[in-house]
């Protein structure tokens, strides 16, 4: 059994990795000054435009760089751990990583996780600037006793991307951290919300989904418990959320509803050729 608090900061990154840095620095103090153990920022908070462009390429930098770097110091500093969406540079010249970087408070990067499914889907091509990910990276981190597991945005739309995490013989986790910069559109603001819930329930687990502000994203970063409780949410204002993950109310809902336990299949992984999109 463990406690974690969690504090979830969203915002708009701009595109300057050094402004949104002191933007991470800003929140990181606050968080630790509100008793949190974690903080998570949104998908792209490194550096972000309205257009996945050739500029995405040009500012993405190597995990070494200027900006993990500098999350690390952060880290550090407030004595927090971090989980943050960076623009990572890709081996193709013309490509780039969208990734997430866990931090421990020593600094040490526990974790990282290369976006697997990309946003190819409501007008929006990530897949022509993105390198996608090994869909076998298991991106799972502990943090004072409590197994984290990552995805992001758009990995939402696949249930099995969280079952994975959460079931036993895989990755076991006892919450999901979601950064995302969920597109404004008709009906957004319900898909966000009625998935997280869904993954929530469905796995009886923690998700903690962390959005990016107008005026591309929703907000809307919520934490829900193994129930699909929300037991803090926030609107579309920059702002920051805190809130407890315990993993006693876990065991709690898991005796009262054994779905996981119960379940009849399993999840695993198509080959890249089944796994190709069909004409």
């Amino acid at each position: 059994m463990g406690t974690l608090t969690i504090a979830a900061a969203q915002f708009a990154p701009v595109d300057d990795p050094a402004a949104n840095l002191e933007t991470v620095r800003a929140a990181a103090a606050e968080a630790a000054a509100r008793g949190a153990d974690l903080l998570v920022t949104p998908e792209y908070t490194s550096y972000f435009t309205a257009d996945i462009d050739d500029r995405f390429v040009a500012a993405a930098q190597p995990l070494d760089g200027p900006f993990v770097t500098g999350l690390q110091d952060i880290a550090r500093t407030t004595g927090i751990a971090l989980v943050v969406g960076v623009a990572e540079t890709a081996d193709a010249e013309d490509r780039f990583r969208n990734t997430l970087v866990a931090v421990l408070p020593d600094g040490t990067i526990a974790s990282t996780y290369r976006k697997v499914h990309l946003y190819d889907a409501f007008g929006s091509r990530e897949s022509d600037r993105i390198a996608s990910g090994d869909p076998a990276q298991l991106p799972v981190f502990e943090l004072a006793g409590v197994r984290i597991g990552l995805e992001t945005c758009y990995d939402l739309r696949f249930p099995e991307v969280t079952r994975r995490l959460v079931a036993r013989e895989h990755g076991d986790v006892d919450v999901v951290v979601l950064p995302a910069e969920w597109v404004r559109g008709p009906g957004k603001e319900h898909h966000w919300r009625t998935l997280l819930t869904a993954r929530a329930i469905e796995n009886t687990v923690w998700v903690v989904g962390v959005g990016q502000t107008p005026p591309i994203g929703i907000g809307g970063s919520i934490v829900l418990d193994p129930s699909g409780v929300a037991v803090a949410a926030a609107g579309a204002v920059p702002g920051m959320l805190v809130a407890t993950v315990d993993t006693a109310v876990t065991e709690a809902v898991r005796r009262t509803n054994p779905s996981l336990s119960l379940r009849r299949y399993d999840v695993t992984l198509r080959d890249q050729q089944d796994a190709a999109p069909r004409s």
